[in-house]
């Protein structure tokens, strides 16, 4: 029998969130999340992936992920310190490390997992963390895991940063500060100040550390963030995901050879999780081959970037301060924001609205995210449909 008040407390809250458009309702894609989607057997332009390089379904990963179930199997069959660890996870260590320039890496089974882990074993109770407003909720759980000191930093504000860096450090009340923030802000697209964050990092012996989940694969002609900036050698803790750029599933955390050895012994869900599959560490691996070799999906990826927002920007949308593929269109009200959705899906355009708790409330907007695979007549349809409802609906 279940719990009578279990039932009322989600009956009610459940009511409330979808009377004030803040319910999400999920689709159920048939077939491969690509440029095209099909739902309701429907087939949409898909704007809502973070497959930014077309990676999730190319032949060359695919191949490669056929051939490690066949040798490997479907599974790893372990955690990774019994006997979970095969060949093919030391290989995509190998590749991550050379890939972002540092002594080594480890991989993990989300990038999720990658901040819950690695953040909680640097740092505890008597230590405090400057974190920027706007980082993503894995950071936010990470931080909380720890159980340091949160001290929460206004957006990009750098004079922010510094004072409450200085206030931290001169208190002497922690045995260590650490600086994290998110490379690209998934939401918005603008690009964290890495040099000003890694100057006063220096001033004040804050440990850093750079979320490159959208940031890997993007900036940098691929290689991140913080190759974008040239401060490899200056950023401690590098964590990016493989399910985003690289197209697969997974995460990664790259940095010293000691950060990465005391990860190994101490990060909960390296400990405690069946590693990565034979086959999403052998396309990881090919997806990060592809990136070094070639810089054709990343120069590709920007092009359609760019086309895109000229032609939203120019219908008189607000497209936010993105500096990177994220293409914000920005809508105010969450149920306006759901409803253009909605419309836009009836027209064939897969633009999922981004609602509270996800950005703050009254920022209600279509998140778009051009990639790679898109055609230029796919853009110029969702762009048509955009002018479309946008008039309909009073928003240009």
């Amino acid at each position: 029998m279940s719990s009578n008040k279990l039932d009322m407390f989600i009956h009610e809250h459940i009511t409330d969130l979808k009377e004030r458009g803040l319910y999400n309702e999920i689709d159920s894609i048939q077939g491969a999340n690509g440029p095209k989607i099909t739902i309701n057997d429907k087939v949409l332009i898909n704007l809502s992936s973070n497959n930014y390089l077309g990676l999730a379904t190319d032949e060359r990963l695919r191949e490669v992920a056929k051939e490690a179930v066949v040798s490997y199997g479907v599974g790893a069959g372990a955690v990774r310190t019994i006997n979970g660890t095969l060949d093919l996870h030391l290989e995509l260590e190998k590749k991550l490390a050379d890939f972002k320039g540092t002594e080594s890496a480890i991989s993990y089974q989300s990038g999720f997992n990658c901040n819950m882990a690695a953040i909680s074993a640097v740092m505890d109770k008597n230590d405090a963390i400057l974190s920027d407003e706007l980082n993503h909720a894995s950071i936010i759980d990470g931080c909380r895991l720890s159980k340091a000191n949160i001290i929460r930093v206004n957006h990009s504000d750098m004079d922010d940063l510094r004072q409450k860096a200085k206030e931290a450090v001169e208190s002497g009340a922690y045995n260590k500060v650490m600086v994290i923030t998110d490379g690209v802000f998934s939401m918005d697209g603008d690009i964290a100040k890495l040099p000003e964050i890694v100057a006063i990092a220096e001033e004040f012996d804050l440990i850093t550390y750079v979320d490159d989940a959208h940031g890997s694969g993007v900036l940098g002609k691929g290689a991140g963030t913080v190759k974008h900036f040239n401060l490899q050698d200056k950023v401690d803790v590098q964590m990016g995901t493989l399910s985003k750029a690289i197209g697969v599933v997974g995460g990664y955390v790259a940095g010293k050879e000691n950060l990465i050895d005391w990860l190994k012994v101490r990060s909960r869900p390296f400990l405690f999780s069946t590693a990565v599959s034979p086959a999403d560490a052998a396309a990881s691996t090919k997806a990060i081959d592809i990136l070094m070799e070639s810089t054709d999906l990343n120069e590709q990826l920007w092009d359609n970037s760019r086309y895109l927002k000229a032609g939203l920007k120019e219908l008189g949308f607000d497209i936010g301060k993105s500096e990177t593929p994220i293409t914000p269109c920005m809508i105010g009200d969450e149920k306006k924001a759901q409803d253009f959705s909605k419309r836009l899906i009836e027209e064939g355009v897969y633009a999922k609205s981004i609602v509270f708790p996800t950005v703050p409330r009254g920022t209600g907007r279509l998140r778009n995210m051009p990639t790679a695979a898109h055609t230029r007549e796919m853009l110029d349809e969702a762009i048509a449909m955009y002018e479309k409802i946008g008039k309909e609906m009073g928003l240009i």
